[in-house]
């Protein structure tokens, strides 16, 4: 019920207040000086804006748990410095590196895990996010001789499963499995 309190409907349409005093304060400090209407301007054009371009619904798929977090950071940090040592060696040695395009599904739909998991690849020496497709990713790598789409596939699950610990839900958890 509160909640509802804080989105009133103006012409059929939600807005939300707190976005409307944001909006207010941040025109109040580009006029810089605060005067009556100035703010009644800025909670005028706030309403205004708030109305004629609604924001999306916020998915809030992102929780933090500490334990999980260490864990993904340290498999992390030793793939960078693994990823870095391959990337370097085969820059290193005449000729061409290895390099392949692999499709990786993704068991998470959770879009923020998904940004996640993306950011993390592309991190990381020798391996890049080339397109995102609905549920799987198509990626670059670098420095990996062989038939390495199984590995690869592996290694991105692992990765997924890890960042789903230290940021995911309860949903996004389900999926995993």
């Amino acid at each position: 019920m509160r909640r509802e309190a804080l989105r009133p409907r103006l012409f059929g349409r939600r807005v939300s207040l707190p976005l409307v005093a944001w909006l207010a304060l941040a025109w109040t400090a580009l006029w810089g000086e605060v005067g009556v209407g100035t703010v009644l301007g800025g909670l005028a054009t706030g309403l205004v804006v708030t109305w004629l371009l609604p924001m999306p619904p916020i998915e809030r798929g992102v929780r933090l748990r500490p334990v999980p977090l260490v864990r993904f950071l340290a498999y992390f940090a030793f793939d960078l410095v693994i990823s870095t040592g391959r990337v370097v060696f085969y820059v290193l040695r005449p000729g061409d590196p290895p390099a392949r395009f692999v499709r990786v599904p993704l068991r998470t739909t959770s879009e923020p895990i998904t940004v996640l998991v993306m950011v993390a690849i592309s991190t990381v020496p020798g391996s890049l996010v080339v397109e995102r497709y609905p549920g799987e990713l198509l990626l670059h790598v670098l420095g990996r001789p062989g038939d390495i789409t199984e590995a690869v596939r592996r290694d991105v699950a692992g990765l997924e499963e890890r960042i789903v610990a230290a940021f995911g839900t309860a949903r996004d958890a389900e999926e995993l499995v």
